[in-house]
């Protein structure tokens, strides 16, 4: 289950830093918490316009780590809240999980879904 915190947030405006391990090691992307869906079963629906590298990565291990916050959400000690999401991923090209991001987001090439495993608010 999704904090109401988290849903909090993705309602702000600020940045989503995703994290890949790859066969050449880790790499980051980056989108905006506002793009991110949370499916009905509770899965992350991330916007793919580029994210071939992150792609990639996820082919090779689906383990993924993602961050998240907001200024303007309060936290566990005053203002500002963050998140990280602990999960597996993959990237969906059709289906109805690429439809409902496609019908928002016309640049998209394919979703990102995220299976949080673990959710935890770190501020």
């Amino acid at each position: 289950m999704i904090p109401e915190k988290l849903l909090e947030i993705l309602k702000q405006d600020g940045v989503v830093a995703i994290a890949t391990l790859g066969q050449d090691g880790p790499h980051m992307v980056n989108t905006w918490n506002s793009y991110i869906r949370i499916s009905s079963d509770g899965r992350f629906l991330i916007p793919a316009g580029y994210m071939h590298h992150t792609e990639a990565n996820i082919a090779y291990n689906p383990q993924v780590l993602i961050t998240l916050a907001s200024s303007k959400v309060k936290g566990l000690h005053g203002p500002g809240a963050g998140f990280l999401i602990k999960g597996t991923a993959a990237f969906i090209t059709s289906g109805p999980d690429f439809d409902l991001l496609k019908s928002k987001f016309d640049w998209l090439r394919a979703t990102l879904a995220v299976t949080p495993n673990v959710v935890t608010q770190t501020w």
